[in-house]
């Protein structure tokens, strides 16, 4: 008995981390949507007093995407005086000889080629390396599977006329966004973290994060803050609590869109996921004490809590998950009294928060119109089941974050899909490995599935729908690793 209760406090723990974690997405929507209801933002700068930007574009081995950056990036809409392009290679393949051929189609642009031998710190390493010979007093950086808008300078460098701005962060939109169902449910989740959680933080002036790319800094911000640092595997989310503690202020322009590719293969996923929830927690262990224990206001350190803290809801979700059954069981056979699983229902308002921040954030893109509902009412559980079948896999990175075990940047594989390219399968960066982690999301799905049969045989719906999202969303990862295996 004593066992049963010992699960039955783990699932309610977890499940009050998920409420708590949910009243900050509530108070985030709050002020998106006092965000959307202000003019929007503009920075117009004089074209005579424009400043010298360098722009870094970090690149490892991108066979397929390095000349349509190049391409895109010399379509600047600048002064070509004032403008330095950085070419941060490390790769160790034909990307190098694809780069070199490809600025010579643009002699009147000022790129400058970088190669290091030594992938010292990855992509952190790199930024710091190329911050050396910038000449721009403003950074701006743009992975490979970018294709920026041509006007994202003169959009943005106007925002540091205030000399207390640090960065301006643009809204990612998503090229190959319909190119398949696992691209779609990326989107859908991107679209929420761009909408309602970047612009409710930067509306109420909380802790907002530099995205990696699709940004431009002040060259002095990122030097005041210590530089790029390689200790964490989110060098963007490190800089980014560093300089907001130096008092650095950050802009948020949901209005200017910088277009890129989403992973379409489950394996591409993983790792992009791994890479930023171990990188989270990393941060986490890094800056939250800091954060706590400075003289930010009660606002600033909640929001804090929950930004560096979001990944670990994964365990969260993992705990529930499994100790899911023997509280189930408990419940079938009279062990626990049955008010308290009718109390449990409070722990619904924390999912109903959730699926409303994705459902003003999606929809508000589309007009709220009624095809975006119907999509909507398709996309959220599938989403939900499908992030919660990554709870294992991510729940093994934030728990290597918070641990504080090191592992190397693993970069996403980028595809340059189109309508002409549909296929993934032959891209020479994929990863053909199969993890322990796999096995065990595959054999969860079967648990699961037993535990719907099970729940309808016994007629015990309690925990049918949440069992049968689990079945779902394990049988779907699981799925489509081992497809992504078998195509290689």
């Amino acid at each position: 008995m004593y066992l049963i209760y010992f699960f039955l406090l783990i699932y309610v723990l977890a499940m009050l981390f998920v409420l708590v974690y949910s009243f900050a997405q509530a108070h985030l929507l709050y002020h998106f949507f006092r965000f959307k209801n202000k003019p929007n933002q503009t920075a117009d700068q004089n074209p005579d007093k424009l400043p010298i930007v360098t722009v870094q574009l970090p690149v490892y081995n991108e066979l397929y995407v390095v000349e349509r950056l190049i391409d895109a990036v010399a379509k600047f809409n600048y002064p070509t005086e004032k403008l330095e392009i950085q070419l941060l290679d490390d790769s160790t393949d034909e990307t190098a000889e694809i780069i070199k051929s490809s600025i010579k189609k643009y002699p009147e642009i000022n790129f400058q080629y970088i190669h290091r031998k030594l992938r010292t710190g990855f992509k952190a390493g790199a930024l710091r390396e190329g911050l050396k010979e910038a000449k721009g007093e403003f950074i701006a950086i743009f992975d490979a599977d970018f294709v920026p808008d041509p006007d994202f300078l003169i959009k943005t460098v106007g925002h540091f006329s205030n000399e207390k701005v640090g960065m301006v962060q643009t809204r990612w939109t998503h090229l190959n966004e319909n190119y398949s169902l696992l691209t779609r449910l990326q989107a859908f989740a991107l679209d929420a973290h761009f909408m309602v959680e970047q612009m409710g933080r930067n509306e109420q002036k909380v802790f907002i994060n530099f995205n990696g790319t699709g940004g431009i800094w002040r060259k002095s911000c990122i030097l005041d803050a210590g530089n790029w640092q390689d200790d964490t595997l989110t060098e963007d989310l490190d800089l980014s609590y560093r300089a907001q503690q130096k008092g650095w202020e950050f802009v948020y322009r949901p209005d200017i869109k910088s277009p890129a590719e989403l992973p379409p293969v489950m394996s591409a996923i993983k790792s992009q996921q791994f890479r930023w929830t171990k990188g989270g927690a990393e941060c986490a262990t890094k800056h939250l004490g800091d954060v706590l224990r400075k003289p930010f206001g009660f606002k600033v350190k909640f929001h804090a809590t929950a930004h560096l803290l979001n990944a670990v809801i994964f365990i969260a979700v993992l705990l529930v998950s499994l100790s899911s059954i023997p509280v189930w069981w408990a419940f079938y056979r009279g062990m626990i009294p049955e008010n308290y699983f009718q109390g449990a229902a409070v722990f619904l308002v924390g999912f109903v928060i959730i699926a409303l921040v994705y459902f003003v954030a999606n929809l508000s893109l589309v007009n709220y119109s009624w095809r975006g509902v119907g999509r909507f009412l398709w996309e959220l559980p599938l989403f939900l089941s499908v992030s919660m079948g990554l709870a294992l896999h991510n729940s093994q990175a934030v728990w290597e974050g918070l641990s504080g075990k090191k592992s190397p940047f693993i970069r996403t594989p980028k595809y340059n899909l189109s309508k002409e390219n549909k296929n993934w399968s032959k891209n020479v960066y994929n990863s053909w490995k199969i993890p322990l982690t796999t096995y065990l999301e595959g054999i969860l799905a079967l648990v699961f599935i037993a535990m719907v049969i099970i729940s309808v045989q016994t007629k015990t719906y309690e925990m049918l729908v949440f069992h049968s999202m689990l079945a779902v969303g394990y049988g779907l990862v699981s799925w489509e690793s081992f497809r992504g295996s078998r195509v290689g």
